[in-house]
């Protein structure tokens, strides 16, 4: 068996309270311990650092019938149940069910790298990981201890990697853009996020393409993602004293809603003055007044290609992806305008 960090089976047994013997079958799935005990034995491995690759190593042999998912998202957030957020329920709810039809169970894991992680975390098939980070621990991790992962929109370190499945960001951002430039938006401004993932990188990249195509000069602000309303309003702030653009879009319905209250707050009427745009809805886009018009994602579609891509590559099949899904722009009052602006 694999040592780390200087750590023996002994070590473990020790700790453990059981013979060197029952750590071996715990790690390795074999013999007749109890539940409780294999539990107990390979929470003490882990902890210990030396369970991940034993225990990885041996399990991986045979099915154990049940995936993991990492929020990357929520764990950049350092919260799970942000407040009106409900984009990250509808993708676990979708995996969750669909994984169900598939025969396998699923594990919702917090980041992989932080202590203590849940027994059998690294023993899992394969993981789905969502919207990966520059450098991004987890998925290094994975990669070391050879464990099959797909990915939620694509990595950014990882350009040969194919495994992955989202909807079709660019052509909803454009979507967006014409929308605005239909109704009259002759300046439009661009709210993203901090978080180092494809979708904030790529985004600002598609935005800046459209404005040199359209001749519009860029204006791009960022506002953390865990700043939520409170960044949006702050930045609403800055817009304004920038110069009111005719639009604006933020990444999410967090900043959109806090935009919203920015821009009242300082006499900008929405959308008479300027319009304003979700890439995510939520809570709060629905519930503002006016509605704030944003981009319905579709998970079911994009679970499902993200589960196909994964029990593809726990087979050792050839890669399909990526795969891009479709998404739905709901066009709301908050960017309809009776009279498009000249």
């Amino acid at each position: 068996m694999a040592r780390s960090k200087g750590v023996t089976i002994r070590d473990v047994a020790q700790r453990a309270g059981v013979s060197v013997a029952a750590v071996s079958m715990a790690l390795n799935g074999t013999g007749t311990l109890s539940a409780a005990t294999r539990l107990r034995v390979r929470a003490v491995a882990e902890e210990m650092d030396y369970q991940a690759d034993a225990l990885a190593r041996g399990l991986r042999r045979s099915s154990v019938g049940a995936i993991g998912l990492v929020m990357r998202s929520l764990d950049s957030l350092g919260e799970y149940a942000p407040r009106g957020v409900d984009v990250f329920s509808r993708y676990i709810g979708a995996v969750s069910a669909q994984a169900m039809d598939r025969g396998l169970s699923v594990m919702l894991v917090p980041d992989l790298t932080k202590r203590p992680t849940p027994p059998l975390a690294l023993s899992l098939d394969g993981y789905i990981v969502t919207m990966p980070h520059v450098d991004d621990p987890v998925v290094e991790l994975l990669e070391r201890r050879e464990i099959p992962y797909v990915t939620l929109g694509r990595d950014p370190d990882r350009p040969e990697f194919t495994d992955w499945a989202t909807e079709d960001e660019q052509l909803s951002f454009r979507r967006i853009y014409e929308h605005f430039a239909a109704n009259g938006a002759r300046s439009i401004a661009l709210v993203r996020g901090t978080d180092p993932n494809a979708w904030n990188i790529d985004s600002e990249a598609t935005y800046r393409a459209w404005c040199e195509s359209a001749g519009i000069t860029p204006r791009v602000y960022r506002s953390a993602e865990r700043a939520g309303e409170r960044g949006g309003e702050s930045v609403a702030h800055t817009i304004v004293d920038d110069g009111v653009p005719d639009a604006i879009l933020c990444h999410t319905g967090r900043q959109a809603a806090g935009v919203l209250v920015g821009l009242t707050a300082r006499g900008v009427a929405v959308p008479d003055r300027t319009m304003l745009a979700a890439a995510s809805d939520s809570e709060h886009t629905r519930h503002s007044r006016p509605a704030i018009s944003a981009v319905e994602l579709h998970a079911v579609e994009t679970t499902l290609a993200l589960l196909d891509l994964l029990q593809a590559r726990i087979a050792g099949e050839p890669s399909a992806g990526p795969v891009l899904t479709t998404s739905r722009f709901r066009i709301r009052a908050s960017s309809r305008r009776t009279h498009p602006s000249a």
